[in-house]
C-alpha cells in the first residue's frame, strides 16, 4: 500500500462471491481499525465504503468461481481500502441513478465520501478498485 508508514495496520482477506461478503468485510474493517490509534474517526465511512466496494466486486467484478481480495491499511492519519477482483475488463462507472431506481449509486457515495478513490490494473488478471479516506473527509462523524 503506498504511502503509509511501516508502522500501519494492514490486513487481507479472501471472499466469497456471496451477498455476505461484504458483512464479513465490514467485520474485518472494524478489527483493524480497532488496533489503530484513532481508527474509531474512521469507522462509520470505513464500513460504508468497504461495503459498496466489495458489494460492487461480487455483482460486478467477479465470474461465478472467482472470489475477492479485500485489503486495507490505516494509521491514525489515513484509511486505505482496495478490492481486487478478476475482471479487468469491467471498470467501476459513475453514473447517475434515477430517482426511482433502486440501485447504482455507491460510486457517487465512493466518490463523495473519498478524499481520492479509483481504479487500476492488478498484478496478473483483474483490476484493483480503492479509496482513501483522511480526518478531512471523514464526513459521516458530524451526522451522528
Amino acid at each position: 500500500m503506498s504511502g503509509f508508514p511501516p508502522s500501519a495496520r494492514n490486513a487481507s482477506h479472501w471472499l466469497p462471491r456471496s451477498r455476505r461478503s461484504p458483512g464479513e468485510a465490514r467485520r474485518c474493517l472494524e478489527r483493524l481499525l480497532g488496533d489503530v490509534v484513532g481508527g474509531e474517526r474512521f469507522i462509520d465511512t470505513g464500513l460504508l465504503l468497504v461495503s459498496e466496494l466489495v458489494t460492487n466486486a461480487v455483482v460486478h467484478g467477479s465470474s461465478r468461481d472467482n472470489r475477492v481480495l479485500l485489503e486495507l491499511s490505516a494509521d491514525s492519519v489515513r484509511l486505505r481500502i482496495e478490492v481486487h477482483d478478476a475482471l479487468a475488463d469491467r471498470a467501476p462507472v459513475l453514473r447517475a441513478a434515477d430517482r426511482d431506481e433502486e440501485s447504482g449509486r455507491g460510486l457517487l457515495l465512493v466518490k463523495s465520501l473519498s478524499e481520492k478513490w479509483g481504479c487500476c490494473p492488478r498484478n496478473g488478471v483483474g483490476k484493483v478498485v480503492w479509496c482513501e479516506i483522511g480526518p478531512a473527509f471523514d464526513c459521516l462523524e458530524g451526522l451522528a
